[in-house]
């Protein structure tokens, strides 16, 4: 449930973003009040979807079981709690812009470039480790780890250059928990 939990918020708050800065981190930096209410929604929801991720990471632990290489077992847990720590830092960016009664277009790039640029390559890392378990492990269909490798590669080649595109990450994510539910339902 932690990974729906996850990709229901994060992806909320994505849109929520998306919509009220459609040029990402560029522009004027005054947002109208609608804009800064969605904005400032979505940074309320950014700390809970953290707090999904790293009990979702335990979720995916747990489904590999005692088998996990301890490479990529390093590289999963390394890219996902850099994956937090930078979704965190660009929401305590984008909130301390938000709380300025000055425009800081300075301020809104960085929160930008450390989401897009930063989260969003740890979040590809994260998912090109966990389909890499997935499939030698054998706990994960192909078409969901050819998915994982897809949502990865789009996060490392594409990011900033596609709006919109981090949503994949959520999106897998989402697919992926339902996968596990439906494996531990069955093994229950």
């Amino acid at each position: 449930m932690a990974g729906i939990v996850f990709a229901v918020l994060l992806g909320t708050a994505i849109v929520l973003v998306r919509t009220a800065l459609p040029a990402g981190g560029a522009g004027d930096a005054r947002l109208d009040s609608g804009e800064q209410s969605r904005v400032t929604t979505a940074l309320t929801l950014v700390p809970f979807a953290g707090i999904a991720f790293l009990w979702f990471m335990g979720a995916l632990r747990e489904h590999t079981g005692e088998a996990e290489d301890r490479f990529l077992a390093t590289v999963f847990l390394g890219s996902g709690l850099i994956f937090v720590a930078t979704l965190f830092g660009s929401a305590a960016a984008a909130g301390t812009v938000l709380g300025e009664d000055t425009s800081s277009e300075f301020g809104r790039h960085y929160a930008y470039t450390l989401l897009m640029t930063y989260a969003m390559r740890m979040a590809a890392v994260f998912a090109l480790a966990t389909a890499t378990i997935g499939r030698r492990l054998g706990v994960l269909p192909r078409p969901l780890t050819v998915f994982g490798y897809a949502v990865g590669l789009v996060l490392l080649v594409v990011g900033t250059a596609a709006p919109w595109s981090e949503l994949v990450f959520p999106a897998w994510s989402l697919v992926l928990s339902i996968h596990i539910l439906r494996a531990a339902r069955r093994a229950g």
